[in-house]
């Protein structure tokens, strides 16, 4: 066999590799090691784990609490009952609250995008309290709105008494809980979102530098927040995208700044280097059609409320199977967003995630002959 041919050979066979798969679908290895008291790493669309160390110990929080603050902010921004521009009055609580500062003056005013920058690029506590007390009356009256939203989040393990983190038997979260937060962030609050990758704020004279380091070393992150007290540790929660795939890594319990921020670096090299995420559907689009019995049509597409993601290991997505399971004998009418099935995703006959199947428009009643002529149909296929 001559060279030339010999490596014409050579090439095809490898691009036949690559084609089907069999390179790209390495053994996906193991997550990174290192210290820390728990993490998680989710992807934002298919909101699947990728790696993960006790997610569902209650560990305490620090400022990483202040991802709460500010989600309450923005959703009293969106339903018009705060806006940016608006100027809080900074109590005397506010301004005697310990440990990071925005440094804001009792008796001042400032505006409310002003104390959103304190609360995330600084870590301001007394900004914190300042929104709190503004937004709810008391602090504690804030801390009640807290838990109520995170209930209605999922966030089934965290409990919150204050606005700041500030230590507290009673103040507690868990890594699942909060990526749950993160997620709802960005997805709820893009216009907001772009507060979390500012790097520097300066008030009152006073320069402070976000403390979160990726922000530096990483283009890709563009989020979120850090935490440090002497019982919780050193934490951070990070958000990066690269190439429309985005991953959410929260990290508690580290030893030093430096370490936080190695692992979680890590941890999203991990996630972007081993798994890949497709959308698979976009929302409203026909995934499987069903009889509707008596109905005014022969036939119901149903589909998926929501754009339907899924995140796999690299190189496998050609190898996932999706299954429709649909109720039996659809019986008209049938309203349109109802809930009529389930779409089970698979890869190698374990399941990765499920979606809701819903009807697609409304399918009324049909005929009095068209339902007699089902009934009798029905009552032949019993």
């Amino acid at each position: 066999m001559t060279r030339p041919l010999l490596a014409s050979v050579v090439a095809g066979f490898v691009a036949l590799i690559h084609s089907t798969g069999v390179i790209a679908a390495m053994p996906t290895p193991e997550p990174p090691r290192f210290d820390a008291t728990s993490f998680l790493l989710v992807d934002f669309h298919s909101g699947q784990e990728l790696a993960s160390r006790d997610p569902d110990m209650r560990v305490e929080p620090a400022s990483i609490t202040k991802l709460m603050t500010s989600y309450i902010a923005f959703s009293e921004v969106k339903k018009g009952n705060l806006s940016l521009d608006e100027q809080v009055t900074i109590s005397e609580n506010a301004w005697r609250t310990g440990g990071s500062r925005m440094f804001v003056e009792v008796g001042s005013s400032v505006s409310v995008e002003n104390l959103l920058r304190g609360v995330i690029i600084q870590s301001g506590n007394d900004a914190s309290v300042a929104l709190a007390e503004h937004i709810a009356g008391s602090e504690s009256a804030f801390a009640e709105w807290m838990n109520s939203y995170a209930r209605d989040l999922g966030m089934t393990g965290s409990h919150f008494v204050n606005a700041t983190g500030w230590p507290d038997p009673d103040h507690y979260v868990t890594a699942r809980d909060i990526t749950a937060l993160a997620r709802a962030l960005i997805r709820d609050f893009p216009e907001h979102y772009e507060l979390y990758s500012e790097k520097v704020f300066e008030y009152n004279n006073i320069k402070q530098y976000n403390r979160n380091k990726l922000l530096w070393r990483d283009e890709s992150v563009d989020g979120l927040k850090t935490g440090h007290t002497e019982s919780a540790g050193y934490c951070l929660v990070s958000s990066a995208e690269r190439d429309g795939m985005r991953l959410i890594s929260v990290v508690l319990g580290t030893e030093s700044e430096n370490a936080r921020a190695s692992a979680s670096q890590s941890l999203l090299n991990y996630g972007f280097r081993f798994f890949d995420t497709r959308r698979l559907y976009e929302a409203g689009e026909p995934i499987t059609t069903v009889r509707p019995w008596k109905g005014a049509f022969d036939s119901l597409d149903l589909g998926s409320q929501h754009d339907l993601y899924v995140t796999v290991p690299r190189g496998r997505i050609g190898d996932i199977t999706v299954e429709p399971e649909v109720a039996d004998q659809l019986i008209a009418p049938l309203q349109g967003g109802t809930v009529l099935g389930e779409l089970h995703v698979a890869l190698d006959g374990e399941r990765i995630t499920s979606e809701p199947l819903v009807a697609l428009r409304d399918v009324p009643k049909g005929g009095l002959w068209r339902q007699l002529v089902d009934e009798i149909r029905l009552l032949i296929a019993r």
